[in-house]
């Protein structure tokens, strides 16, 4: 009895790499859709996926997501083996939901004024990434 702070102490780097890995799949979803709506979506006569510029941008995208994952699966392992440490959780955490968010607001530019239309997914995931970085400390 009263020892409540202390077991949610001790289970906080769980906590926090249980947001990471919801943020990075988050990114994935979010990456995955808009490369679909690029595809799709056409202006000035072409479709926007063949600009250069958004080409570069959802290779930077994919290529950030990449390196998140690789780290939450390295802190994953360590979590398995009993070895994973406050720290690296915080660094997962941190890394994953500020990934989160620039992934969110780069996809929601990418869809242009249709991606603030709140019947988007887009719009809500743009909405729900903010919360990430506030709650599990």
């Amino acid at each position: 009895e009263n020892f409540g702070f202390y077991q949610l102490m001790e289970q906080l780097p769980q906590e926090r790499l249980i947001i990471a890995v919801h943020s990075a799949a988050h990114c994935e979803a979010m990456f995955e859709e808009t490369r679909e709506w690029v595809k799709q979506r056409k202006a000035f006569g072409r479709h926007v996926s063949d600009l250069q510029t958004v080409q570069h941008k959802l290779a930077e995208l994919k290529t950030s997501i990449a390196v998140c994952r690789a780290f939450i699966d390295q802190c994953t392992e360590l979590h398995d083996e009993g070895k994973l440490c406050g720290e690296m959780a915080s660094m997962a955490k941190y890394w994953a939901t500020d990934l989160e968010n620039k992934v969110a607001g780069d996809c929601l530019q990418l869809h242009g004024g249709w991606g603030f239309m709140w019947e988007t997914n887009i719009a809500k995931a743009y909405a729900d990434a903010r919360v990430q970085t506030i709650y599990g400390g």
